[in-house]
């Protein structure tokens, strides 16, 4: 880990012996015009005022020429720089390393290289190498994952309920910056999003903040190591999206099983709730995308829903409303959609057991519905989800997964193998 990476503003280009340099040269230059313009010529103030607006100091000129100027000088095309990870870093400190001692000190050799090159410094009495776990950032990082820190996360743990909306905002601002550690963090705290100072006074009801608050602190008891992203592996994407909140979990396979390389989420807006579970469930995507787009970009998605509509929206030539704009937003990604039935055994053997499984997940959120006031909300039951039909039935059954359009007289609906047109009212 090298600590303190910062712009080293105190070296001009070519380093100090070649400014030194120019600099004892343009002192020469000063020193002989000086001397020129001395040698028994008489100027008045007006006149040595007029030259000197003319003709410019030498050594001003080389302090406020470019050459000079740490700034703008020596810096590197940023189109035709490579970022050394293949990601930008934000941050004064830097973590990285390698599958074995060899590849660390070559990656550290690229780092130290670009360092050169864009004249950064850096602290070596705080930077550390060579490590097998080392703590970055409040997390800490080994060859197995990325894990919270445990000190920190103690802490959040033994904090009682808060009494003020202050005091929820100091909580949930601490989970914050843990939630890629909570699955489906948004979708328990949105209860504690939406309290208000006076559900805090007498005759406020926080039986449902106080449910949602303890389950986040076993949910932060329970936080998994995360995976470090592999390149190499396949990507898989878990979507979850309910009536108030979305969520997703970004996998990837090892030994066997897929493991949490990191949780996404947030609370819907208020628009957003009455969108169809479907379309929820493209929102939580496309909040994966953004969030992990260095990740992600050229990748291909292996997306696990619980609905039929979602691979409809992403491939359908005959969209209208939102879904044209999803479709677009969709369209640059390559998906592989696969819908993961009610009571299936092999998706639920396939994830670790840090994973809750979504299909899961909606029965035990009963208690956890945060109150929308001045904004009706109607719960779907789950069992509404999944079409059930008795083995002994005979019929045509009608899909609304697809555009049913609306007309005057009579709504046009699409049925697998045939089409009719069903007279209004029928």
């Amino acid at each position: 880990m090298i600590d303190n990476a910062l712009w080293g503003f105190f070296r001009p280009k070519g380093g100090w012996l070649k400014y030194s340099e120019m600099m004892r040269q343009a002192e020469a230059q000063a020193k002989e015009r000086s001397a020129t313009s001395n040698e028994g010529s008489f100027q008045t103030k007006f006149e040595a005022d007029g030259e000197a607006s003319v003709e410019t100091d030498p050594v001003l000129q080389l302090v406020n020429s470019p050459v000079a100027d740490m700034f703008t000088t020596g810096e590197l095309d940023e189109s035709s720089v490579v970022p050394v990870f293949g990601r930008r870093s934000f941050v004064d400190d830097i973590c990285f390393g390698g599958e074995d001692f060899d590849s660390c000190l070559a990656t550290m050799g690229r780092v130290l290289t670009r360092f050169a090159q864009c004249r950064i410094s850096i602290s070596f009495t705080k930077s550390i190498f060579c490590q097998p776990k080392v703590d970055f950032l409040s997390h800490e990082i080994s060859p197995e994952g990325i894990k919270a820190d445990s000190k920190k996360l103690a802490a959040i743990t033994e904090l009682s309920f808060p009494t003020s909306k202050r005091g929820m905002q100091s909580f949930l601002g601490a989970l914050n910056y843990y939630s890629r550690f909570i699955q489906d963090f948004a979708v328990y705290g949105a209860a504690l999003y939406k309290l208000k100072e006076e559900d805090f006074g007498p005759g406020g009801d926080l039986s449902v903040a106080q449910r949602a608050f303890e389950t986040l602190q076993t949910k932060v008891a329970e936080a998994p190591i995360l995976k470090h992203f592999d390149r190499t592996k396949e990507v898989h994407v878990m979507l979850f999206a309910n009536e108030w909140a979305l969520s997703t979990t970004l996998m990837q396979e090892h030994e066997g099983k897929l493991h949490p390389v990191r949780f996404v989420g947030r609370v819907l807006k208020e628009s957003e709730m009455n969108y169809h579970p479907a379309e929820k469930e493209v929102l939580v995507l496309l909040l994966l995308l953004k969030t992990c787009y260095m990740q992600l970009a050229g990748k291909t998605l292996h997306v696990y829903t619980r609905f039929s509509t979602f691979e409809w929206v992403h491939k359908s030539k005959s969209l209208f409303g939102r879904a044209v704009q999803f479709a677009v937003l969709l369209s640059p990604w390559h998906l592989k959609v696969q819908r993961v039935k009610e009571q299936d055994v092999v998706f639920a053997q396939l994830l670790q057991s840090s994973i809750t499984n979504f299909l899961d997940l909606e029965e035990s959120l009963a208690p956890l519905v945060p109150t929308n006031k001045g904004s009706p909300t109607i719960r779907m039951d789950p069992a509404m989800l999944y079409a059930r039909l008795p083995r002994d039935y005979r019929g045509f059954v009608v899909s609304f997964d697809g555009s049913a359009k609306t007309e005057k007289y009579a709504a046009t609906a699409a049925v697998p193998g045939c089409y009719g047109a069903f007279p209004s009212g029928k």
